[in-house]
C-alpha cells in the first residue's frame, strides 16, 4: 500500500490538475480486457505476447453512428526479469463525416515489488500520431450556403504522447493515465477540425474468490476532460470455472465539482451494458458486449454491439507466476 501512496497517488494528482480541451476520447465497453487502450503502463502486464482486436458499432440504426476499432499487441522483452513491456496500438474512430486514426508505440518500465514476483508497479509512456479527417461533402446541411461547412475533405496530422502508472497484485489493480498530452496548436482557426482532447483516466478493481469455481471482479473507471461531464463506468464480472466471464456495467456522468460551463439540467444517464467472454483455451478469449442506452436516445437507435478477441503467444523462456485477471 505504501507504494500506492508514494507513486500512484502523486501521478493522479498531477494528471488531475492538467488542463483539458474538448470532448472525451473514444472508449470500449470491454476496456478491462485491453488495458493498454487507456493506459500505456499496462504494456506487458500479461507478460506473454498478446494480440487484442476490438470492433464496436455504436447506436445501430442511426445514420453516421460511431464505428470504432482497435488493434494492439504487447508483451515483455525479457521472459526472466520482465522489467520492460512494449506494445503497439492502432485505433480508428469514424463518426459520420469525421474519421480519427491513431498509432502509438508503448513502453512500460515494470518495478518488481516482492520476492514472489506477484506485485509490480509500472510506469508507461506512449508516442505516436493522430490523423484527423473531416469530409464536408458528407454533411447534410439545412442551409447549403452555410459558410462554416467547407466543401471537400480537410485533414490534420498531430504527433501525440500518453503517460500513465499502473499497480497490480494477483487480486487488485489501480492505474492512472492521461491521453492526448500535446494540445493541437497548428489548426487553422476557421477549420472544421475539432482539437483532440486531453483526458484523464483512473481505473481500479479487484478479484474476490467466492467459491472454488466462482470469482467476483468489480471495477470502476473515471474519465475526465475538465470541460464536459465526468464519466464513471462501474462494472461487475463473475468468472465461472476459469472459463466463462459474465458481466454487466453501467455508465453515467457524475458531479465531482462545479463546472460553470455545463448546463445544470443535463441528463446524467448513459448506458447499461451486458457482457459475456469465453476463454476458448489458455491462449484465446472471445468477448461480446451489448449496450442499451438509458438516456433520451433509445427511440432513435437499436443499441450498440462490441466484439473483442485476445490471442496469447507462448514464450521460449520464463513463466507466469500468478494468474492474469486484469
Amino acid at each position: 500500500m505504501k507504494f500506492l501512496i508514494k507513486y500512484i497517488l502523486p501521478v493522479i494528482m498531477v494528471f488531475g490538475f492538467t488542463k483539458g480541451y474538448a470532448q472525451q476520447t473514444m472508449q470500449f465497453s470491454e476496456y478491462m480486457f485491453n488495458g493498454m487502450s487507456v493506459n500505456p503502463a499496462y504494456a506487458g502486464y500479461k507478460e506473454d505476447w498478446t494480440l487484442n482486436l476490438s470492433g464496436r458499432l455504436q447506436w445501430t440504426g442511426v445514420d453516421g453512428a460511431p464505428k470504432t476499432s482497435t488493434l494492439s499487441v504487447d508483451g515483455v522483452t525479457d521472459g526472466y526479469k520482465k522489467n520492460v513491456g512494449i506494445g503497439f496500438l492502432v485505433t480508428n474512430d469514424r463518426l459520420g463525416p469525421e474519421n480519427n486514426s491513431a498509432a502509438y508505440i508503448n513502453y512500460a518500465y515494470r518495478i518488481r515489488l516482492d520476492a514472489a514476483d506477484t506485485k509490480r508497479l509500472c510506469f508507461g509512456i506512449a508516442a505516436g500520431g493522430i490523423e484527423y479527417t473531416i469530409n464536408g461533402s458528407l454533411f447534410n446541411a439545412a442551409d447549403i450556403t452555410d459558410g462554416s461547412i467547407q466543401s471537400g475533405a480537410q485533414s490534420n496530422f498531430t504527433p501525440d504522447f500518453r503517460a500513465g502508472a499502473y499497480y497490480y497484485s494477483p487480486f487488485f489493480y489501480m492505474g492512472a493515465s492521461v491521453l492526448n498530452l500535446l494540445p493541437q496548436t497548428n489548426l487553422n482557426p476557421n477549420s472544421a477540425i475539432v482539437p483532440q482532447v486531453r483526458t484523464l483516466y483512473v481505473t481500479t478493481g479487484f478479484m474476490v474468490p467466492i467459491s472454488p469455481a466462482i470469482s467476483w471482479k468489480p471495477a470502476v473507471m473515471f474519465k475526465e476532460d475538465f470541460k464536459g461531464p465526468t464519466n464513471m463506468d462501474v462494472s461487475s464480472f463473475f468468472l465461472i470455472g476459469k472459463v466463462l466471464w459474465l458481466g454487466a456495467a453501467y455508465s453515467s456522468s457524475v458531479t465531482l465539482w462545479n463546472k460553470p460551463n455545463l448546463q445544470s439540467d443535463l441528463n446524467k444517464n448513459d448506458a447499461f451494458t451486458g457482457m459475456i467472454d469465453i476463454s476458448v483455451n489458455s491462449r484465446i478469449r472471445v468477448g461480446y458486449a451489448y449496450d442499451i442506452v438509458t438516456s433520451q436516445l433509445p427511440g432513435f437507435q437499436n443499441g450498440s454491439h462490441e466484439v473483442s478477441i485476445s490471442i496469447g503467444f507462448g514464450r521460449r523462456n520464463g513463466r507466469i507466476l500468478s494468474p492474469r485477471y486484469f
